[in-house]
C-alpha cells in the first residue's frame, strides 16, 4: 500500500470478509468447537495478507469498482489505477501534494504510533519481569509432569493480578508474588506455552496496527483474542474431570472484576469481565465434540475459503449512466491476456463504445475518454483515425494479422471488413475484392492489465485473394534465390476470438460484440510457395518441372531433413512442412509459379524465424535454400 486509496481498497476488502465471518460464527456458535472457531479467523488473516484486487480479482464485493469510482469523483482524475502491491504500508513514492497524500501520511503516523506503543509496553513488561524473583518451587514442575507439558523460566512479580506467559523466543511464566497460584491456572498458562499462543497474540496486534482506523477489523482482532482464550479453556477442560471443571469455572468467575490490559507477545488467563462471562457460558455447555464434527468443520471452512480467496473477476462493464462508476467499471475489468486486449479494442472500434476502449486504454488516455464520454452522454467513442464505424460489417467480425512478440509486447494489424466501398472507391461485389481497414496495433502490460495503443492511422485497402494468401492484407514474405530462380514463401496468419451470439430461429449467429478480456486467440494460418524465373529467356527450355520442399526452423539448429516432392504433387502437413512440384508450361513463365498452398487451424501465430527449402529442377534436387523474412505485405490501398 502506497497511498490512501490502496489502504482503502485493502481494508474494505477485509471488512467484507470480516462481516461474513462474524455472521457465520454467530450462526454456528454452538456447532463448532473452540478450535474451529479460532481457526476460522485464518480466513480473514489470509485476506489481510493478500494484496486486495490481485490480478483483477475481488472478494465477495467488487470493491475495486467502488474505490475507483470514489477516487475519480473526489479527485476528478481517471488516469490512475488503485493497485495494492503489498498488504502492508510502504513509503509514498512522492512528497505529499494533496489532501489524499496527507491522509496517507496520517494513516502511516497512526500505524507507527500504535506500533511504538505496543513495543514500549512490551519492553517495560520485560524489564519488570527481569527484576522478578525466580520461582524455585516444584508446583510448576508437578503440573507439567502430570499433564506432559513443557516448562520455561518462571518469576514472581509484585502487583500482578494473575499469571501469564510473556515472550515467544525466550518465554517467561510470570506469577503473582505473595499468593498461591492454583494448579489449574498454571495448567492454562503452560498450555499457552505449549501451543505458542503468544505468537498468535503478536499476529493479532500486528493486524490491529495495520488497520487501526477500521473499527470492524479491531473488533475482529479482539474476538480472535477471545476465541484464543476459549480454545485454551477447551484444552484445559479436556484434561480435567468432574469437580475440577467446576472449580476451573469458579476461578474464571473470580477474575471477572479484575482490570485487564494485555500486552502483545503475552498470553493470560484473564481477558476482561465481559469476555470471561462468555467463557464461563462456554464452560457450562462444554462437551467433547465427536470426531465427525472435525470433517464438518473442515467442510465449512473450505466453503468459506474457496470463494473468498479465489475471488471473482469483473467481466462486463456497468451501464448506469454515471461516468465515474461506468469508467471505474471499465478500468477495473482488466484485460488479462494480450488477446483479450486486442479483442476489446477491436470491438470498441466496431461499436464505438467509450467504455470498451477504456477497458484496454493506457492510463494516459483515460481522462480524455472520460471527458468525451461525459460530453456526449451516450458512451460514444470517436477517433479521427477510425471514421468508418458505420460501414463496418459486424457479421464478419475482425482479424488480427501478422502477430509478433517483442520483449513481452505483441504487435499486429487489426483488419475490419467494410460493407461497401469507401467514398471515392468502387467495388464489383466480388467477396475476394472487398474493402477493409487496416491499423497497426501494439499490446503491452501496464499496471497489471493489458492495454492497446495504435501504432498508426487506420487505412483502407482492397483485398486481393490469390493462391490462398490475400495479398491485400498483411503477410510475411520469406525468400531466397539462385542464379535463375527466386523462391518465395508467403505466410499469412489471422488471429481472432471465437465468440458468437446464440443462433436465432433460423440457426444464424453473428460475432458477439461483448469484449472477453481473458480471451485466447484462435489462429488460421495460410502458406503459399511461389517461384519466379529470373534467368535468361533462352534457358527456359532447359526446365520442364520445378519443385520445392520447405519446413520451418531456427538459426543454430540442425537443418531439417526435407522430403522430396513427387512428380506433380503438392501437400501440407500439420507440422508446417509443405511441398509442391509442377510442370512448367509456356504460359507459366511470365508470372509467379504457384507450387504449393495450404493452412491449418490453431497453430502458433508467431512467425517462424527461417524456412529450410530444397529446390528441385526436372525431378532432381538442385540446391538447398534458406528462406528469410524480407518484408510485410502491403497494408494500404
Amino acid at each position: 500500500m502506497r497511498d490512501i486509496w490502496d489502504f482503502l481498497l485493502q481494508t474494505l476488502t477485509a471488512s467484507g470478509v470480516a462481516l461474513l465471518l462474524i455472521a457465520v460464527k454467530v450462526m454456528l456458535r454452538d456447532k463448532l468447537s473452540p478450535r474451529w472457531q479460532f481457526a476460522s479467523w485464518g480466513v480473514l488473516a489470509l485476506v489481510l495478507l493478500m494484496p486486495a484486487g490481485i490480478m483483477g480479482h475481488y472478494c465477495l464485493i467488487n470493491w475495486p469498482l467502488w474505490v475507483e469510482a470514489l477516487r475519480s469523483a473526489l479527485t476528478g482524475k481517471f488516469g490512475a489505477m488503485t493497485r495494492v502491491s503489498a498488504p502492508i504500508p510502504l513509503p509514498p513514492l512522492r512528497l505529499p501534494v494533496s489532501l489524499w497524500d496527507w491522509l496517507y501520511i496520517a494513516y502511516l503516523a497512526g500505524v507507527a504510533a500504535l506500533a511504538v506503543k505496543y513495543i514500549l509496553s512490551y519492553v517495560r513488561l520485560r524489564l519488570a519481569l527481569k527484576n522478578g524473583r525466580p520461582v524455585t518451587g516444584t508446583q510448576i514442575e508437578a503440573v507439567a509432569d502430570n499433564y506432559g507439558l513443557p516448562i520455561c523460566k518462571a518469576v514472581e512479580v509484585e502487583g500482578l493480578q494473575t499469571a501469564f506467559v510473556c515472550g515467544i523466543l525466550r518465554p517467561v511464566l510470570a506469577l503473582p508474588a505473595g499468593r498461591k497460584t492454583d494448579d489449574k491456572v498454571i495448567l492454562h498458562e503452560l498450555l499457552h506455552l505449549k501451543y505458542r499462543d503468544a505468537a498468535w497474540g503478536l499476529a493479532i496486534a500486528f493486524f490491529k496496527c495495520l488497520h487501526w482506523c477500521n473499527p470492524l477489523i479491531r473488533l475482529c482482532a479482539n474476538m480472535a483474542g477471545n476465541d484464543l482464550e476459549a480454545l485454551c479453556d477447551q484444552r484445559v477442560l479436556e484434561r480435567l474431570e468432574g469437580e475440577e471443571r467446576r472449580d476451573y469455572g469458579r476461578i474464571l468467575l473470580g477474575m471477572a472484576d479484575e482490570k485487564y490490559a494485555r500486552v502483545p507477545g503475552t498470553s493470560s488467563m484473564a481477558n476482561g469481565s465481559r469476555n470471561i462471562r462468555r467463557r464461563i457460558e462456554a464452560i457450562v455447555r462444554f462437551k467433547l465434540y465427536p470426531t465427525g464434527m472435525r470433517l464438518v468443520s473442515v467442510c465449512i471452512l473450505l466453503v468459506l475459503v474457496c470463494p473468498i480467496l479465489a475471488g471473482s473477476r469483473a467481466r462486463t462493464t456497468a451501464d448506469i449512466g454515471n461516468v465515474y462508476i461506468d469508467m471505474a467499471s471499465a478500468r477495473t475489468t482488466r484485460c488479462v491476456t494480450f488477446a483479450g486486449a486486442f479483442d476489446t479494442y477491436a470491438k470498441a472500434v466496431i461499436t464505438g463504445r467509450s467504455d470498451y476502449r477504456a477497458m484496454c486504454a493506457p492510463l494516459s488516455e483515460q481522462d480524455a475518454l472520460a471527458e468525451s464520454w461525459s460530453e456526449d452522454g451516450n458512451r460514444s467513442w470517436f477517433d479521427a483515425n477510425l471514421s468508418y464505424k458505420d460501414l463496418y460489417d459486424r457479421s464478419l467480425g475482425y482479424g488480427i494479422y501478422g502477430l509478433t512478440e517483442n520483449n513481452g509486447a505483441w504487435e499486429g494489424f487489426l483488419v475490419l471488413t467494410l460493407q461497401s466501398a469507401p467514398e471515392g472507391k468502387t467495388w464489383s461485389g466480388n467477396s475476394s475484392e472487398r474493402w477493409v481497414t487496416v491499423q497497426p496495433l501494439r499490446a503491452y502490460r501496464e499496471s497489471g492489465r493489458w492495454v492497446v495503443m495504435p501504432l498508426g492511422d487506420a487505412k483502407t485497402c482492397q483485398r486481393d485473394q490469390r493462391d490462398g494468401v490475400d495479398l491485400g492484407l498483411p503477410y510475411i514474405e520469406y525468400r531466397d534465390e539462385t542464379e535463375e530462380f527466386t523462391v518465395h514463401l508467403l505466410r499469412q496468419v489471422r488471429s481472432y476470438a471465437d465468440s458468437r451470439t446464440e443462433p436465432d430461429a433460423f440457426g444464424y449467429s453473428q460475432p458477439d460484440m461483448t469484449p472477453v478480456p481473458d480471451r485466447k486467440f484462435l489462429s488460421e494460418t495460410q502458406d503459399t510457395i511461389l517461384a519466379d524465373y529470373t534467368g535468361p529467356e533462352e534457358n527456359r527450355s532447359l526446365y520442364t518441372r520445378i519443385g520445392v520442399s520447405a519446413a520451418e526452423f531456427k538459426s543454430g539448429e540442425a537443418r531439417p531433413v526435407l522430403r522430396a516432392p513427387g512428380a506433380w504433387e503438392s501437400g501440407y502437413s500439420s507440422d508446417g512442412r509443405q511441398w509442391g512440384d509442377v510442370s512448367l508450361r509456356d504460359n507459366w513463365w511470365d508470372g509467379p509459379i504457384f507450387l504449393s498452398g495450404g493452412g491449418e487451424w490453431g497453430g502458433d501465430p508467431t512467425p517462424p524465424e527461417l524456412y529450410a527449402a530444397d529446390l528441385y529442377l526436372n525431378g532432381e534436387k538442385a540446391v538447398e535454400l534458406t528462406l528469410r523474412p524480407e518484408e510485410r505485405g502491403d497494408t494500404h490501398g
